[in-house]
């Protein structure tokens, strides 16, 4: 029941030490660097920027299981050919990156574009994607990794997902977006439901300065997530 006029008539307010103190820092960052190297593999470009670009379909997939249990709802997670999927948690759990049968969620690629999008929180696909293959406007992408171990340092924690695209298309080739996609399955108990969203854009950046792969030449791009930094 709504007491009062306006919103600000509700009795309710949030505590004077949950306010951002601009001494803080925060306990949770992401980090993007790419290394450019040219046709004989030296280093000709390293570009370093602060990542901060999760897309809806992550944000969606972190909502506990008591929101759906309250309120029978559910969300839509689309991939990046476009299908969309409904998302009930209440019927199972999404799985970390394993090849096991029943338990498929692997990390797809690393993604690269020649585009840009205003709101990344919307996207679901990158604006321009760049097509894996060795012709005209093409990448060849490698096989995307993540480092096997959590790194500790102090009180610090972090992982690497890694990609290594080269680029033999004839021209150089200029990128101006990065996403990370992974595919999801939903698993139910004993895995009696399952539902396999597909490849799903998790995280997403427009680079902050555009980034020119020359004809034979690569690069590798390292996204670096930290809690504790």
């Amino acid at each position: 029941m709504m007491i009062g006029n306006n919103i600000e008539d509700l009795p309710a307010s949030i505590p004077s030490d949950a306010y951002y103190n601009k001494q803080d820092s925060p306990t949770f960052k992401a980090y993007l660097v790419i290394v450019v190297r040219d046709k004989d593999g030296k280093v000709i470009n390293v570009h370093k920027q602060r990542s901060h670009s999760p897309t809806a379909n992550f944000i969606q997939l972190l909502l506990p299981a008591s929101y759906y249990n309250m309120t029978g709802n559910t969300i839509t997670v689309t991939n990046i050919n476009g299908s969309s999927n409904p998302w009930a948690f209440f019927k199972g759990s999404y799985t970390y990156p394993n090849t096991a049968v029943n338990n498929p969620s692997y990390l797809v690629m690393i993604q690269v574009g020649s585009g840009q999008q205003s709101n990344p929180y919307s996207a679901y696909k990158l604006a321009a994607p760049i097509s894996n293959g060795n012709g005209p406007g093409q990448l060849s992408y490698s096989t995307p990794s993540i480092v096997p171990n959590i790194i500790v340092s102090g009180s610090s924690a972090s992982f690497v997902i890694i990609q290594t695209l080269s680029n033999s298309s004839g021209a150089t080739i200029t990128i101006t977006e990065v996403g990370v996609v992974v595919n999801i399955q939903n698993n139910g108990p004993a895995c009696g439901y399952t539902q396999n969203f597909g490849p799903v854009l998790l995280w997403y950046d427009t680079l902050s300065s555009p980034i020119s792969i020359p004809n034979g030449g690569g690069i590798t791009i390292y996204y670096t997530f930290t809690v504790n930094p």
